[in-house]
């Protein structure tokens, strides 16, 4: 007679046992291919983020109308925006002026033009809306002068635009995959307050020496050419310096004013739509991409390690901690004043309300709407300006000579 409790007590099956094991090796080929998927695109992303590109088309052109002077674009939420911005394009002009929105639908926007385009002109479908506006010194219809300054990798051009004895210098620095015109829109506005105006150029930005690697260092090698341009306005005179960053620029300035030797020359600091930590900006843009949320972390990591950075393109680590001013704000000494916009699409506005409410004895943030990226002045010049003249007679910086 057989034990009831010895018959119960098969173990699993053969097949069983055979099912199972394949299960797991599937799985565990799946998440092998999972992993390998997501380091091959944050390796990209990686990539991406530290090499310059050039200029990328972001609109249509729809149709142009010589005789009424008027251009439409295809529907994109920088093209409907109200106030003056620029146009690349390519064909018998590269450049154009353009203005207000004259009317719009759920495709096209139509907007005057501000350069005049001659009848018979032809320019290609693709084209790239810009907040540059000014695209060459000359139309300011200031006095300036072409400068080169003297860095570790070379001589950097640079423009300077004088204030007959101005003591006070405001040294401006564009952001990523951009030139100096960027900064032009500001040179009036510190101008008519008596401060003379040196707008740079930096390693890997199409004007200034290539490094040898070709990529940016997203602040940690950029300041170091920045900070010779301050050597030399303090040998031109200059005995108070402003600093102005725009976009990445911001995140350059930033790391000068807490690395520089001259940052006691450094008499304030004004950021327009500024990188204060690049965290916050991939993360944002990897959203933007619908990537997978490993991603931008991911991506940081490739580029923080000094292995793994050669491979996404970096000959040396960048170091995210170190360009993270939010959690450095108590090392901040110098009076800034933050420009930047809730819905600015590309650098969120996030990491600029944390510094301020880090730093409130030191930082002011006017929190801009609608405006897009580095668009505030075009969007709404009379606040912009006005925001920064108030801020330059608060902290007493305006020149002798200043209205």
């Amino acid at each position: 007679m057989v034990h009831p409790r010895r018959a119960a007590s098969h173990g699993p099956s053969p097949q069983l046992l055979t099912g199972i094991s394949a299960a797991l090796g599937a799985l565990g080929a799946a998440l092998v291919f999972v992993l390998t998927a997501m380091g091959l695109v944050s390796v990209r992303v990686a990539r991406r983020v530290v090499t310059p590109a050039p200029r990328q088309p972001d609109t249509i052109l729809r149709g142009l109308d010589a005789a009424a002077q008027t251009i439409s674009l295809s529907r994109t939420a920088d093209t409907v925006l109200p106030g003056r911005y620029g146009l690349f394009v390519t064909g018998t002009q590269q450049y154009l002026k353009v203005g207000s929105v004259l009317s719009e639908d759920a495709q096209v926007v139509k907007r005057k033009l501000l350069t005049h385009v001659p009848e018979g002109s032809h320019l290609a479908a693709e084209a790239a809306f810009s907040g540059w506006y000014f695209s060459q010194p000359e139309e300011l219809q200031l006095p300036f002068t072409s400068e080169l300054v003297g860095t570790p990798i070379g001589p950097c051009p640079a423009w300077l635009f004088p204030v007959e004895d101005a003591t006070t210098w405001v040294i401006q620095v564009h952001g990523r995959g951009t030139t100096r015109s960027e900064c032009l829109r500001a040179v009036p506005v510190f101008h008519a307050a008596g401060i003379s105006t040196l707008v740079v150029s930096y390693r890997n930005d199409g004007e200034a020496p290539r490094s040898r690697s070709g990529t940016y260092g997203l602040g940690a090698t950029e300041w170091r050419d920045v900070d010779a341009a301050l050597g030399f306005a303090r040998r031109r005179g200059a005995q108070r310096i402003i600093l102005m960053g725009w976009s990445m620029g911001g995140a350059i300035v930033l790391q000068l004013a807490l690395s520089s030797s001259h940052a006691d020359a450094v008499a304030g600091i004004v950021l327009e739509s500024p990188v204060v930590d690049w965290r916050t900006v991939l993360d944002y843009q990897a959203r933007q991409l619908k990537l997978p949320a490993p991603i931008p972390e991911l991506a940081v990591g490739a580029l923080k390690n000094r292995w793994s950075s050669r491979i996404a393109g970096s000959r040396t680590p960048i170091p995210f901690d170190a360009l993270d001013v939010v959690s450095r704000a108590g090392e901040l000494r110098h009076p800034t004043l933050i420009l930047h916009s809730d819905d600015d699409g590309f650098v969120p506005s996030d990491a600029s309300h944390l510094l301020a409410e880090a730093r409130p004895d030191l930082v002011e943030l006017d929190v801009f709407e609608v405006a897009r990226h580095t668009k505030l002045w075009n969007y709404d010049q009379d606040r912009w300006t006005r925001t920064i003249t108030d801020w330059l007679d608060r902290q007493g910086l305006r020149g002798p000579s200043g209205e």
